[in-house]
């Protein structure tokens, strides 16, 4: 084992900035589409055949089209904030979506941001254990149902596949930073791909094998208007989480390689991923409210527990864990860089927070190993997990972090940022039009965040 540096050496965190900024970046429009594929298809998706049955067959479909719409609009004002002050040859890059609010908007907003940005990806991180449980137990419940002698076997709870998902998640989490995942995603994109048309297959085959399209207009019906209300409040919670991009936008288009400019390629790859998730939300979530109607589950695959293919079901299942892998250390990364730069720049001199080792170990290739990532990653995950045990609930997480998170970095600081950036002078029909869209998209994530809160409280109470 031999060791990089000293704790003597001169200002390790100015050369590790250094570094940083001058990374090689290779990224292309494809590289890109894979990082966003990877981090918008997850547990999204699998909710929003129940949101659709909450909506109904108008209500479901139209909400879809226009979170995507707000999505596309958002990340073509935020990868205009990538380079200052010009969006194309500005000399300044924004390494992260805190560094482009700082830049823009000053170390107040940017600190206010960071609250949101940190929630968000370590909400992201619980929703994916929750999500990755719940498939793994689908397997094992399949195979115990074709296996009726094996029934005892079956008693494994969630906690327990939390955890194994989170020791999987302890290993992969020393990967140095976001440039080096690149393999990850795309394996990861490759089964969301896999799962999402499964999951769509499925569902065409049940309404096949009914005779027709279950559903109604105003979706499933419920005991009183107030609780129609909360529902319609997850069920918009839900597929606002299905576009959760936004917040690893401006760290995904900084690995991108120019010419061209790099805005210009992610303006590309964002809409070509929004155009390609949409259409697998519509036709995943369409075919599932069809096939289950009133008794949708929450999650789309688990309604197929008892299917004769069940093998089938199962390599779904198993692409969504091998997806959460991906997707975990996709919006993990950022927060990792997030604190371990502040904490590098508070103790340059720290052996523990600088030194990295490197390490080779017989048939294994060379790996890097640094304390501060070792402890660190290790306890984040290992808190992901722990609450993903304490509050198991799939469909109210996802609504209360959308409401959370949604409006303030999907709408808010990317509008601000972009008022900001083009000088836009009040009350100009651009600023009007910015503004309303703003205010609405307050309301709509106050309206979800409510509504989620009160699922929550009724299924833990319950």
């Amino acid at each position: 084992m031999k060791e990089e540096g000293s704790a003597t050496d001169s200002a390790p965190f100015l050369e590790a900035q250094y570094a940083a900024r001058h990374v090689e970046r290779t990224g292309t429009v494809w590289t890109a589409v894979a990082h966003i594929v990877t981090g918008v298809i997850g547990s999204g998706v699998l909710s929003l055949a129940w949101s659709i049955a909450q909506l109904g067959w108008i209500g479901g479909p139209l909400t879809i089209v226009f979170f995507a719409s707000i999505t596309l609009l958002s990340s073509f004002l935020l990868s205009n904030t990538y380079r200052s002050p010009d969006p194309e040859h500005g000399p300044n890059r924004s390494s992260s979506y805190l560094d482009a609010v700082n830049f823009h908007k000053g170390e107040g907003n940017s600190r206010f941001c960071g609250i949101f940005v940190n929630v968000s990806l370590y909400g992201f991180g619980i929703a994916y254990v929750i999500t990755a449980a719940i498939s793994i137990r689908s397997i094992q419940q399949s195979n115990c149902n074709q296996d009726k002698e094996g029934i005892g076997s079956c008693g494994f709870p969630d906690a327990y596949f939390m955890l194994i998902f989170g020791a999987i998640q302890v290993v992969l989490s020393q990967i140095p930073n976001f440039h080096n995942i690149q393999w990850l995603s795309i394996l990861a994109a490759i089964t969301s791909f896999a799962y999402a048309f499964i999951g769509m297959g499925l569902s065409a085959a049940q309404v096949t094998e009914n005779g027709h399209a279950k559903g109604s207009i105003e979706g499933i019906p419920t005991s009183s208007a107030t609780a129609k209300v909360w529902l319609a409040a997850q069920a918009l919670g839900d597929i606002a989480f299905s576009y959760p991009f936004s917040v690893i936008l401006i760290e995904i288009q900084d690995t991108l390689k120019s010419p061209p400019p790099e805005n210009q390629t992610m303006k590309k790859a964002s809409t070509i991923s929004v155009i390609v998730t949409t259409f697998f939300y519509l036709c995943c979530g369409c075919f599932g409210y069809a096939a289950f109607g009133n008794d949708t589950p929450g999650n789309l695959l688990t309604g197929f527990a008892h299917y004769k293919r069940h093998w089938l079901v199962d390599f779904a299942n198993a692409c969504i864990v091998i997806h959460l892998v991906g997707a975990y250390q996709v919006y993990s990364q950022p927060l990792y860089a997030n604190v371990e730069n502040w904490l590098r720049f508070r103790f340059p001199d720290s052996e523990f927070v600088n030194h990295t080792y490197f390490l080779k170990l017989p048939l294994l290739p060379a790996f890097q190993l640094n304390f501060l990532r070792l402890t660190f990653r290790t306890a984040y995950v290992a808190s992901t997990t722990v609450i993903a045990i304490i509050f198991p609930y799939f469909n109210q997480i996802l609504g209360v972090l959308a409401g959370i998170i949604y409006y303030p970095l999907t709408i808010y600081f990317p509008v601000e940022m972009y008022l900001s950036q083009s000088n836009i002078d009040a009350w100009t029909t651009k600023w009007v039009l910015l503004r309303t869209f703003s205010i609405g998209g307050l309301l709509v994530g106050l309206f979800t965040l409510v509504g989620s809160i009160e699922g929550i409280v009724s299924a833990k109470l319950s």
